[in-house]
């Protein structure tokens, strides 16, 4: 039995009566199909349904090669997942990099934390690839506060340092799985259920952790429900966590007083460093000379 390799080009320029021989023959069909288009996508499924039921081809392999999020045309912007491809002939090795993964994050905040992500925001050819990582540093005791990823599941490795990390199944369960992990452990985070980690050492601790999504997304439970903008009902939220209002009203007023603190910081560094900026380019002229 041999087997007959054919392009999507070929194949969909050959006359029925040729389709009929070769559903009829003993030859394997080696199916190649690059799609860049709509048509093509629709083209693909029918094939495999037919496949599925013996219709046509009795033996059959069908090859479905996507390029990386590309367009054909410049005039015809496509959007992916919120991201519009690029046409592949403007494609560059820097839409496939990142630099400094090595560097530490900067943990000097309240949490001990910081998270370098690194998905399609940072890496635009990561676009319906379905991967993304990011490194995680903590302080001494730092946390990684409870947060879900919507649209993908974690997988993280420990580099250096020791973590107490877990994660919340699914009502009505609730059911809490939790591990103490040290240098080369390995802990999955399931897609969507709320999860965290938190240094459990007394030095620095790094991690790395792999998602199964280009853009997986984050959700920190305490932001969404007490730095909601506009804010949530305090009566809904007292009663939801049955609370008096008072704790209600005091959380999201912490959350809304560190909110205006970080803008007015981000304000004043900005004001500063455009002043440096304008004084270290203005000319000075001494006797004459600049």
């Amino acid at each position: 039995m041999g087997t007959l390799f054919l392009s999507f080009e070929l194949f969909s320029a050959l006359p029925a009566a040729m389709l009929l021989i070769l559903a009829s023959s003993k030859t394997s069909v080696l199916l190649i199909v690059k799609a860049q288009s709509f048509y093509h996508v629709i083209f693909m499924f029918l094939i495999v349904i037919l496949k599925n039921n013996q219709a046509i081809f009795s033996d059959m392999l069908v090859v479905f090669l996507w390029h990386s999020c590309s367009i054909t045309s410049l005039s015809a912007a496509v959007v992916v997942n919120g991201k519009v491809c690029k046409n592949p002939m403007m494609a560059k090795p820097e839409d496939f990099f990142f630099s400094g993964l090595d560097k530490p994050g900067n943990t000097s905040n309240p949490l001990g934390s910081m998270v370098t992500a690194v998905n399609v925001q940072q890496i635009p050819g990561l676009n319906t690839l379905g991967i993304s990582l990011a490194r995680v540093d903590f302080a001494p005791w730092g946390v990684n506060p409870p947060h879900t990823h919507p649209r993908g599941t974690e997988i993280l490795v420990v580099l250096e340092g020791s973590l107490y990390v877990g994660f919340v199944t699914s009502n009505p369960e609730n059911r809490l799985f939790t591990k103490k992990l040290y240098k080369g452990d390995v802990f999955v985070f399931p897609q969507g259920l709320i999860h965290f980690q938190q240094n459990i050492g007394e030095e620095d601790a790094v991690a790395i952790a792999a998602l199964s999504s280009q853009n997986p997304g984050v959700i920190t439970i305490a932001n969404a429900v007490f730095g909601a903008k506009p804010p949530i009902s305090d009566d809904l939220l007292a009663k939801a966590f049955q609370v008096d209002k008072k704790v209600i009203d005091e959380l999201q007023f912490v959350k809304l007083f560190r909110y205006c603190i970080s803008g007015i910081t981000l304000l004043i560094f900005n004001s500063f460093a455009f002043m440096l900026a304008s004084i270290l380019s203005a000319a000075v002229v001494v006797n004459g000379k600049v």
